[in-house]
């Protein structure tokens, strides 16, 4: 089975530093104070409600099943490439953040009532993460 030749700790290192740069991207002294506002929220109170673990366990399950998937695909297009390297991770990572992950939740930010802004900040989020990744794993084969 091909998961027994992934590059586990590839994946815990991609998973981890795309982690940090989300907590990075979605900072107080980043994007969140926009993001916040874009979404039509009360600057004057940025406090997200909810179970903060969960919040952030779901996050961080979520992530790391990202790093596998991007690793399995970097996996499967690196079968006809023996000189795959972090480029053309970084490269996988770019697409699949663009083609995937941006192209589909356009959608959802859309008929959720929310505007471009909204989607353009949190999809740069999810290329930047995923490129990072793409980056990591390509490196480590």
């Amino acid at each position: 089975m091909f998961l027994a030749e992934l590059n586990w700790l590839a994946i815990a290192v991609a998973f981890v530093a795309a982690f940090i740069a989300g907590a990075i991207w979605f900072g107080p002294k980043t994007f969140f104070p926009v993001w916040w506002r874009a979404m039509g929220k009360d600057p004057a109170n940025m406090e997200v409600t909810g179970n903060m673990g969960v919040i952030f366990g779901s996050t961080a399950v979520a992530a790391f099943v990202e790093a596998i998937a991007v690793a399995s695909v970097i996996h499967f297009v690196a079968l006809s490439n023996p000189n795959f390297g972090a480029l053309d991770g970084g490269l996988v990572g770019l697409l699949l953040g663009i083609g995937l992950a941006a192209a589909s939740s356009l959608s959802h930010r859309l008929f959720a009532g929310q505007n471009f802004k909204v989607w353009a900040i949190e999809v740069s989020s999810d290329v930047v993460n995923l490129t990072i990744m793409g980056l990591i794993i390509g490196a480590w084969r």
